[in-house]
């Protein structure tokens, strides 16, 4: 019967398919083919903003409606522009009654599915743009066998796959094909080398393979080749040096082979070309020096010996030249300094040797330069030889990895527009010069692995662009200079393995972008300034094996720096390196922030003349008995006051509900105003629940939440404010929560109402009877415990309502386990949003010992009154919370003799490959390793220090997409 049924609906829809043109042109005959055609169309997509809202079909004609263009004396369409409109669905046969459409864009949407019905069919069309969507499948072989007069297909950023169809050949008057990051499979067909009118071909980042076939020099008009990024292997075909017009070549990141075809250098209109990540051999071709029109130049990741040929000096227009990554010798000719438009020069890992090229610094290489860059030219002595340089263009310069010998020239100021140096892995020798300080735009200089000498000019200072110093595993001595406080942009500072001495400057804590610091393995002496502890962006700071001494400064990154990094030093004292500080009482016992009530305190320094050290369970026993005692007490008054403001207000709560959130007409001082944002539920019968110790929740930062049924059976939550004193005035109060109530999501527990009296005000919530997800993770028993899938469904549902809590302008402030509430189907619903609106302010003080209550879920940047805080700290809450449900584990774990924090335990682990070993041990062998990996790493970037790293919660909610991929046999995790 249900087979039957099934047969029935799906004849019905083939039907109504079928005839749905038919049926329209008979409701309306006044349709012509073009508005029927659109309308058609636009019922198999969907259009989420509306910008469609202009194509009704009562119209007489389709020219007025957006994107379309039509012919203005016939009327008829004969352009389709959509593009970027965040268009869903399936391209339906619709199209293909636009008889005399010439460009049909899609490109920039959501589309799916294939591309049938076949839009070359139309004789008119000109142009076909579905780049940029999610299209799929395989293109028929006869796709194109009616093509008509096409000029441009552009396929590109899809989902095709299988092979390129053979009847591509058949388009004589294609000028453009792309079809570029697909997954195009299978060899080139060589019926393309027949498109005589061909100018552009890019079939780039896809799965071509075997070898480019002959027939290339068929292409006399082609201008742009692009075969990046795929399978080919074999040689180039001589024929490409025929195709005289040829300005682009890219055939790099593939496995081709042999020498370069000598042909090439008739392409003296070629400007770009590009053979990186190859497996070319040989010498580079003398004969390159002839295509005089090259701007960038690339042949590294390959397998060229021999020297560098002298004839590279003829590109006068060279911007671009990059011979990275071969076997090349020798040195570097000085006929590439006339190149004088040179902006990238990249001659790293190679084999070259002899000096480092001093010409490059030079200022006497008798040239004059009157270029649009050069036109300031210097004069020096009577010769007229130029004191300028040919590189002041130059902004990368790397000749790392090689075995260049001799000093950095003292010249090198001249490289004014320099924005990269790396020299490092060479033999160079001598001082790092002075002049280093006159390179105001470079923002990386790497001198790493040499054997320079001499200090660290004071000079530095002046390349205040830096924001990465690399001089690690060289001779040099001296201080660290205070002059580097002026390079306020560095967020790299590697100095290791020198013989750097004296103290750590206090220069450094004034770097505050700073995020990686090394300063290990070298003679540093005297304490480490307190000033550190502001460094808020700091990931790593190593100072193991020097002469430090003292105590490491206290808060931020140094509450919880590794052991490893402060090795080797015997008087550093500290938590650290498990080393008291002589005359420093030990620090106050933080109490696991997981029980319901936590205190600090400290001892008073001198007690009777005498220093008592208590050991730790006498202080936790002492910290517990002064808990219970005020405790009682503070529970003792709160009930007496709870009583008699109750008392009072239970008489005076007076309903006034409705949708328009009507008000009470109550106005004595004693009587309460409640307002239910739908419905009429009665409310009186639940007003005992508020001092019934047995209906009581759970309780947060900002107050208890007891649980009441309705008279009409409806049970609901209430959030008793226990932050009276910091609760705005009644008019802002109700405003802000107003707001809240119209806040709705599946994943958000719904604020259905509020109560306000003076003295009281109760939040009213949907009732969860799931429980806390802190509940399900950490008070699960037995075998009952969240499956791998259900733990995937509460992170891709809180990160989901965290979204849209943003996209409303709200900010949590207090994400965590317990405030993730799950319902009856296992659905995550997260509560307590938005709750610090509620405060006349957002107090720092407030927010970190109110709200953020549970120790672990804090974003750094509350620890610093400079830094704003934003929807970001959110991300890093949601970040550790990803972390809690993965592992199992609470974010901070109190140990007897230790303190583990979830974040750093698990970035530990991922560095040392061992993240999968991380995950909650209950779910051992029931876990796809391929979601549960790149969530924790997800989770990470979350909780950077840096607030600007974390993603905003809508990319979090597409990387989980993405990550999410369905596969057999998933139905055994669960």
């Amino acid at each position: 019967m249900r087979a039957m049924l099934k047969m029935k609906t799906l004849f019905s829809l083939l039907t109504f398919l079928v005839l749905a043109p038919v049926l329209i042109r008979s409701l309306n005959p006044s349709l012509n083919d073009d508005v029927l055609g659109l309308i058609v169309f636009k019922a198999d997509i969907q259009d989420p903003h509306g910008k469609l809202a202009s194509w009704n079909e009562d119209d007489d004609t389709p020219c007025d409606w957006c994107g379309v263009k039509c012919n203005p004396r016939s009327n008829r369409v004969i352009e389709l522009t959509l593009d970027g409109f965040s268009l869903s669905g399936r391209i339906g046969r619709g199209l293909l009654q636009l008889q005399f459409l010439r460009k049909l864009s899609l490109s920039s949407n959501n589309l799916t599915g294939n591309i049938r019905p076949n839009l070359a069919k139309l004789q008119s069309l000109r142009i076909i743009d579905l780049s940029g969507n999610s299209l799929s499948g395989s293109i028929p072989d006869d796709f194109f066998k009616q093509c008509g007069s096409l000029r441009v297909i552009s396929l590109a950023k899809n989902k095709f796959s299988g092979k390129i169809p053979s009847s591509l050949s058949l388009c004589s008057t294609l000028a453009t094909i792309n079809l570029s990051s697909n997954q195009f499979s299978g060899p080139l067909p060589s019926g393309i080398w027949g498109l005589s009118a061909l100018r552009t071909l890019d079939l780039s980042d896809n799965l071509l393979d075997g070898e480019i076939p002959k027939g290339i020099e068929k292409l006399n008009n082609l201008r742009v080749i692009n075969l990046s990024k795929n399978r080919f292997s074999g040689s180039v075909p001589d024929g490409i040096g025929s195709c005289l017009l040829l300005r682009t070549i890219d055939l790099s990141e593939n496995s081709l082979s042999g020498n370069l075809p000598e042909t090439m250098q008739k392409l003296s209109l070629c400007n770009f070309m590009s053979f990186r990540k190859n497996l070319f051999s040989g010498e580079v071709p003398v004969w390159i020096g002839e295509m005089k029109g090259l701007v960038t130049l690339d042949l590294s990741g390959n397998k060229f010996s021999g020297e560098v040929p002298v004839s590279i000096g003829n590109l006068q227009w060279l911007k671009v030249l990059n011979f990275s990554a071969n076997a090349l010798t020798g040195s570097l000719p000085e006929s590439i300094g006339n190149c004088v438009k040179l902006v990238a020069l990249d001659f790293s890992l190679n084999s070259m040797k002899g000096d480092l090229p001093v010409w490059i610094f030079s200022s006497g290489l008798n040239k004059v330069s009157l270029s649009e860059k050069n036109v300031g030219v210097r004069m020096n002595g009577p010769s007229g030889s130029s004191s300028g340089s040919s590189f002041e263009m130059l902004q990368v310069l790397d000749l790392s990895h090689n075995e260049f010998s001799g000093e950095i020239a003292s010249t090198m100021g001249i490289l004014s527009s320099l924005q990269l140096l790396n020299l490092s892995r060479n033999s160079l020798i001598g001082p790092i010069p002075a002049s280093i300080g006159e390179l105001n735009a470079l923002n990386v200089l790497d001198l790493s692995e040499n054997w320079l000498n001499g200090s660290i000019p004071i000079e530095i200072g002046g390349a205040y662009s830096l924001k990465e110093l690399r001089l690690e595993r060289n001779l040099i001595v001296g201080k660290i200079p205070t002059s580097i406080e002026n390079c306020s942009s560095l967020t790299s500072l590697i100095l290791s393995k020198n013989n750097l001495t004296g103290p750590i400057t206090v220069a450094i804590a004034k770097l505050t972008n700073l995020q990686n610091v090394d300063l290990s393995f070298n003679s540093l002496t005297g304490g480490l300034p307190k000033q550190l502890a502001n460094l808020v962006h700091l990931l790593s700071f190593n100072i193991s094996h020097n002469h430090l001494q003292g105590e490491l400064p206290a808060g931020g990154f140094f509450n919880t720096i590794a052991p490893s990094s402060v090795l080797g030093n015997p008087s550093l004292c500290g938590s650290a390196v498990n080393k008291s500080c002589p005359a420093v009482l030990p620090k106050p016992i933080v109490l696991n922030p997981n029980s319901t009530d936590s205190t600090t305190g400290s001892v008073p320094p001198n007690l009777g003349h005498k220093r008592i050290i208590l050991s730790i369970s006498a202080l936790i026993a002492i910290g517990a008995a002064a808990v219970i005692v005020i405790g009682v007490i503070a529970i003792t008054v709160l009930n007496l006051r709870v009583r008699s403001s109750a008392s009072r207000s239970a008489a005076a709560l007076t309903l006034s509900a409705g949708d328009d959130f009507s008000h009470s007409p109550t106005t004595d001082a004693n009587s309460g105003k409640l307002v239910m944002f739908s419905g009429e539920p009665d409310f009186s019968t639940g007003t005992h629940a508020l001092l019934n110790k047995d209906c009581e929740l759970g309780r947060g930062g900002f107050g208890a939440v007891y649980r009441t049924v309705l008279r009409d059976g409806h049970p609901v939550a209430i959030k008793k404010l226990t932050v009276s004193s910091l609760v705005k005035s009644q008019e802002d109060f109700e405003r802000e929560v107003k707001k809240l109530g119209k806040v709705r999501h599946p994943n958000l527990v719904a604020l259905e109402g509020y109560y306000w009296t003076q003295s009281l005000q109760l939040l009213i919530y949907e009732f969860l009877s799931g429980g806390s997800l802190y509940k399900h993770l950490h008070d699960g028993c037995g075998g009952n415990f969240l499956s791998w899938n259900e733990r995937f469904n509460i992170i891709l549902g809180t990160a989901k309502s965290l979204a849209h809590l943003h996209e409303s302008n709200i900010i949590h402030y207090n994400i965590k386990s317990s405030n993730v509430l799950i319902d009856s189907s296992g659905e995550p619903k997260v509560g307590d949003y938005g709750l610090a609106r509620l405060l006349p302010m957002l107090d720092r003080y407030v927010l970190s010992s109110k709200i953020q209550s549970a120790l672990g879920y804090m974003a750094p940047e509350f620890a610093c009154r400079t830094v704003k805080i934003t929807e970001k700290c959110d991300v890093y809450g949601f970040g550790v919370l990803v972390l809690e449900v993965v592992t199992g584990k609470r974010p901070v774990e109190y140990m007897e003799d230790d303190v583990v924090v979830l974040c750093d335990m698990i970035r530990g682990a991922l560095d040392e490959g061992r993240v999968e070993e991380c995950v909650d041990e209950r779910l051992q062998g029931k876990f796809p390793a391929e979601e549960a990996i790149p969530v924790m790493k997800l989770g990470l970037i979350c909780t950077s220090q840096v607030p600007s790293n974390r993603p905003d919660m809508g990319e979090v909610v597409n990387i989980l997409e993405l990550i999410r991929c369905p596969s057999e046999g998933q139905e055994e995790l669960v």
